[in-house]
């Protein structure tokens, strides 16, 4: 059965009509203003959308967890809950289940489940593969003892595993062996993205990378000497910056900071959430580590924040409260720009064709409504 919200402001993804209507089934139909509006002969669900804001699907490229369970469960039934559940709450409607540093054994497996995930949930759109090819010296809260050098033939073994699905890494491209993981990359078309790294820009500039991940947290920060991995990401136009906009890993002001330098066509929103988003406060864990949540943020037990517990609807908000963005700047840093670098042709917009992938939100931003693929949640 087809859907039609009527009397939306509706942002298509690089623009927005107001007072807008849009057709949908699996996939987007027509949209446009009112005035082109005209009732269908066949049954559809009409929806008054009235004083609502309609955007496209969140795309999360960086989450590990939440309501309970992590990537690395070797279960695909809980990763696939994951996902539902991450959609329901969040408008997350396209999702790269993130894995963390482990055994090798440990990726292996998780890659194997995620092929599983993938072909019974088209939610999953790909994986990040953050680590284990780090710098111990920025490792956050990344596990040390599994952390290894860059190594292409192990990379592509896990790709295989996944049947393809790796989207994007994160690696350290001052590691040696790290030239060889490019070229990998670069042949079968896997973004590369610098984090937990201590690269130097003299060693960024000679990299193949045009992705940072998660900036200013588990990298070489800016200095007035150095710009390393925080001030490279800044000044070069060529990188994709993810950030966690929770208000703890970054300070308000260094979201507008970065929002200033980089403008809106160049950011990226992650959660880099854990099994614990979602959950009580209290105890949790991240990669075999004790994590301990309370006011909001998850800590490791030496006091380093461990990843969020951000929901994505809350960080649609917050980067327009942080920089006084438009909605049409939130829409690409939260959609549009992900579906652009990661060539999803299907997602990231509401123009016809595209996949029905949509949150409706009231005045105030709240989340009202989740579809995906058409369906309501």
């Amino acid at each position: 059965m087809q859907t039609v919200i009527k009397n939306a402001d509706i942002y298509v993804g690089n623009g927005v009509i107001h007072n807008g209507y849009l057709r949908f089934a699996k996939k987007v139909i027509a949209v446009g203003p009112m005035a082109e509006y005209a009732p269908q002969e066949a049954d559809e669900q009409v929806v008054d959308g009235s004083e609502k804001i309609v955007v496209p699907g969140f795309i999360d490229v960086h989450t590990h967890g939440g309501y309970g369970i992590d990537t690395m469960d070797a279960d695909p039934a809980k990763v696939n809950e994951m996902i539902r559940q991450e959609a329901k709450n969040e408008g997350i409607t396209s999702i790269f289940p993130t894995t963390v540093t482990q055994s090798v054994a440990n990726i292996s497996q998780a890659m194997k489940v995620l092929k599983v995930v993938n072909q019974e949930n088209p939610v999953m759109q790909g994986i990040h593969l953050e680590g284990p090819f780090i710098s111990a010296e920025y490792k956050g809260a990344q596990p040390e003892p599994y952390i290894i050098n860059p190594d292409a033939k192990q990379l592509k073994e896990w790709n295989e595993l996944s049947g393809g699905l790796i989207k994007v890494i994160t690696y350290a491209p001052e590691q040696a062996g790290a030239a060889d993981v490019e070229s990998y990359c670069q042949e079968h078309e896997i973004v590369l993205s610098v984090g937990h790294s201590s690269a130097k820009q003299a060693q960024l500039e000679q990299s193949k990378a045009t992705h940072i991940t998660h900036l200013y947290n588990a990298q070489r920060p800016m200095h007035h000497r150095e710009p390393g991995v925080t001030g490279e990401a800044l000044l070069e136009k060529k990188f994709y910056t993810e950030i966690i906009a929770d208000g703890y890993h970054v300070a308000p002001d260094m979201v507008d900071l970065a929002y200033r330098l980089k403008g809106p066509d160049k950011i990226e929103l992650i959660t880099d959430s854990l099994r614990a988003k979602g959950m009580p406060e209290g105890v949790s864990e991240l990669g075999g580590q004790k994590v301990i949540v309370k006011d909001h943020q998850a800590r490791l037990e030496n006091g380093h924040l461990a990843g969020s517990v951000l929901k994505y609807d809350l960080a649609f908000k917050n980067i327009i409260n942080f920089t006084g963005c438009s909605i049409s700047d939130a829409v690409k840093m939260t959609s549009y720009n992900q579906a652009q670098e990661f060539k999803l042709e299907s997602k990231g917009g509401l123009t016809v064709g595209k996949d029905a992938d949509l949150n409706v939100l009231d005045q105030a931003l709240n989340l009202e409504a989740t579809y995906s693929y058409g369906q309501r949640l």
